[in-house]
């Protein structure tokens, strides 16, 4: 309201009833106005404080909103553009809407050139590469098997002008729009690549591996023509072990990388090449006349690898051993034709090796029967079906017997009698042998502890006892099992148990030489360097084969060897055993000649425990006279 009309308002109300103007009454209604407006006025004046401290408050938050957002964007920024990953976005309409660095460095895009709403055409025409059409392939198949929701996912790949491969994954939004993210697999597909050049390639020579030539082969047997002939030939260097134990797995790997050079060269590119592990190739040849061409190509490589290979200043001569199957004639399916070869290369090197088997069905029936003989093999372990006969050791000097040797036997239920020759063999091939050996040491020192304290008992040991148990341990737990005082076994070994792992067995055989167990050297004389095992260990005994005892009696030279072995035994201080001595014109010289002990028939063929306890029962030699003639036999 106006200040005039309030005012004459208020005269109006101070009129008194005589028509004058009642002063008074109207300074009251004047002043009552006046603070009546003064109170309001301090509310607008206070209304008006508070909303500018509100106004001030919100400018702050505002200006706090504004500060953070931006720094928002900027750590945004910061983030996206230090992805390890490339990163778009694309609308519904296929135009950019946001990128980062990495994806601009990976595509070689420049900032121009991903400004957004650029589309999708206009970045592909610019790309420094090509998009992969099997990767394209593989998208196209996963979009179709794929949901046509959001969430549908796929895959695109780019090979670089640069060589760089990228893939994009790319996730297609419920409106059409879509989110990709991008990586340089560069890397990754060369390991994969490395990988699986592994898997299938031997990584000393480079040649397929053994999984690799069992693809080719399938292969070539699946595209072989019905009048075409598949030779598979397996090779085995002969006794390579031997220069990885004396020249180090060094100078072995280098050799072998120059054998498969060899190899190569006299295969040539129209045969397959594999190394099928350690010291063993294959070559498998197609679209040749069989056994013709094959048999050509064996005396090639036979001819190359008998030349000497170099390892710094040293020589070393090789020979090969090669077996040899043929498709379809041997077989048509991969494992048997592979099985055939192994079979055929297992008699080269049965038969001498330095030279080439062909499969034939008498092999396949040799090995059935083989395989047959493992299983009753096993049985046997199992359930102990051995028994043990002991031949004499005869003393010389004494007249006497002064020991055995224990000898394995097996009387199989239908086999009948099995030769230790044929089962011995074959338990070391399969690995029974440790078992047996532990079971004759057992029963042999239990028998021994049954014989007078002046016996000694000889156990032969195989190699294999020494790198596949613990001898030692064995040996000791049958001496503890039978209370045998330990100089009264003896151990016979051979000299191929030294020259398997000579570094090895040495530490062995000085414990056990330590622990007062007696050490000789079985079929002396019949190895390469015997001497020069008996210089580097101190042998009890020597046993001189039977096979420099047969003449001895009526060829000079042949006694003029024994005695010299003799004389060669007493000078290392060692005792000197004869075997196979089986007349008495032989045991006569042998007297002669001072030879501490024989073994043989003359004195006793093998016996049973019984037999044997029985011949200690009896009188010293009398006269000349042996007193076993009824155990010769």
């Amino acid at each position: 309201m106006k200040a005039e009309t309030l005012f004459w308002q208020q005269c109006t109300q101070a009129v008194d009833e005589d028509g004058s103007i009642d002063a008074e009454h109207l300074m009251e209604l004047v002043i009552a106005t006046y603070r009546s407006q003064e109170s309001e006025y301090d509310e607008i004046e206070r209304s008006a404080g508070t909303l500018l401290i509100e106004n001030r408050e919100l400018q702050k938050t505002i200006s706090s909103t504004t500060q953070a957002l931006a720094e928002q964007r900027k750590l945004f920024e910061i983030v996206l553009n230090n992805l390890p990953l490339g990163l778009s976005v694309f609308d519904a309409d296929q135009r950019l809407t946001l990128s980062n660095l990495r994806f601009r460095q990976l595509f070689g895009f420049s900032d121009g050139d991903v400004t957004p709403g650029t589309t999708i055409a206009d970045l592909m025409h610019k790309t420094r590469g090509t998009e992969q059409a099997g990767a394209r392939t593989r998208s196209r198949k996963e979009g179709q098997g794929a949901s046509s929701k959001a969430g549908r996912i796929r895959r695109r790949e780019w090979l670089m002008d640069d060589g760089r491969i990228i893939q994009s994954v790319v996730t297609i939004l419920a409106d059409g729009s879509n989110i990709a993210i991008h990586a340089d697999i560069t890397e990754d597909r060369k390991a994969a690549e490395r990988i699986t050049y592994l898997a299938h390639h031997d990584p000393l020579t480079g040649l397929p591996n053994r999984i690799r030539f069992r693809e080719q082969l399938d292969a070539a047997l699946a595209e072989r023509k019905e009048d075409e002939q598949i030779a598979l030939v397996h090779l085995n260097l002969d006794r390579f072990k031997s220069i990885n134990n004396t020249m180090g797995v060094s100078a072995g790997d280098k050799i072998l990388q120059q054998v498969a050079e060899r190899i190569r060269a006299s295969a040539g590119s129209e045969n397959i090449l594999a190394r099928l592990g350690s010291d063993e190739f294959a070559i498998l040849q197609t679209h040749r006349q069989q056994p013709w061409n094959i048999t050509a190509l064996a005396d090639q490589i036979r001819r190359e690898l008998s030349e000497p290979f170099f390892r710094s200043d040293k020589q070393v001569e090789l020979s090969v051993s090669m077996g040899i199957s043929i498709a379809p004639d041997d077989a048509v399916e991969t494992d048997k034709l592979l099985r055939n070869a192994a079979m055929a290369l297992s008699h080269a090197k049965a038969d001498g090796r330095r030279h080439e088997r062909f499969f034939t069905v008498e092999m396949d029936e040799k090995m059935q029967a083989r395989h047959a003989l493992e299983a009753d093999l096993r049985a046997a372990v199992h359930n102990e079906e051995f028994e043990l006969h002991y031949q004499p050791l005869y003393d010389l000097t004494q007249h006497r017997i002064c020991g055995f040797e224990a000898l394995i036997r097996w009387n199989h239920p239908v086999r009948g009698r099995v030769s230790p020759m044929d089962f011995i063999p074959l338990a070391e091939e399969v690995g029974l042998v440790v078992d047996i050996g532990r079971w004759v040491l057992r029963r042999a020192c239990n028998d021994a502890a049954q014989w007078p304290e002046d016996i000694k008992i000889a156990v032969n040991v195989s190699a294999i006892q020494f790198s596949s148990s613990d001898l030692p341990k064995d040996v000791g737990e049958a001496l503890a099992a039978a209370e045998l005082s330990p100089s009264r076994l003896e151990l016979e070994i051979t000299e191929s148990v030294l020259m398997e792992n000579r570094d090895e067995v040495m530490p062995i055989l000085h414990a056990l030489r330590e622990r007062g167990i007696r050490i000789s050297m079985d079929d002396f004389g019949t190895g390469y360097s015997s001497l020069s095992y008996l210089s580097s260990f101190p042998f009890d005994k020597i046993k001189i084969d039977k096979s420099f005892v047969n003449d001895i009696a009526e060829n000079r030279e042949a006694h003029a060897i024994m005695r010299a072995i003799i004389l060669l035994g007493d000078a290392l201080g060692m005792r000197v055993t004869v075997e196979g001595v089986e007349t008495a014109e032989q045991m006569a010289l042998l007297e002669r000649e001072a030879c501490d002990e024989i073994q043989g028939y003359y004195i006793s063929a093998p016996k049973p425990f019984g037999d044997a306890t029985r011949m200690l029962s009896m009188p010293p030699k009398a006269n000349g006279i042996t007193p076993f003639a009824k155990f010769r036999r």
